[in-house]
């Protein structure tokens, strides 16, 4: 893992830890939800008003909030942000046949239809 990306790791398990934040300590996936929320509602507007400054900050709130997430999953033993990396990683490879396999796709619409029809062979492979 990148340094930086390790480093925000760190912080959000010293903030939920022994003598760490009292507030993050406190917050649960359930409580995490509407902050997630909040954050991409403000990454969005600031997209809308071309506002570059404030959205890499708000890419900067929303991302934390997963990892801090992530943090509170791990603590739960339900899984840790390198599962969670390595499984969307695997799912990009299988859904982007088209670059990484040996569909075509020339147009934005030829890879969205793509990416539409690997989504919905993969799920019904899921509920055979």
């Amino acid at each position: 893992m990148h340094l930086k990306f390790k480093h925000l790791l760190d912080i959000s398990a010293k903030l939920r830890g022994e003598g760490g934040c009292p507030w993050d300590r406190e917050q649960t996936l359930e409580t995490m939800r509407p902050l997630i929320l909040d954050e991409a509602r403000e990454l969005s507007e600031a997209i809308e008003k071309g506002d570059i400054k404030n959205i890499e900050e708000e890419i900067g709130d929303v991302l934390f909030c997963l990892i801090m997430t992530a943090q509170i999953a791990q603590e739960k033993g339900h899984f840790d942000m390198g599962t969670i990396l390595e499984k969307n990683a695997e799912k990009l490879l299988r859904r982007h046949t088209w670059v990484f396999g040996t569909d075509k796709a020339e147009t934005a619409e030829e890879a969205l239809a793509l990416w539409k029809k690997n989504k919905k062979l993969e799920k019904s492979k899921k509920t055979k």
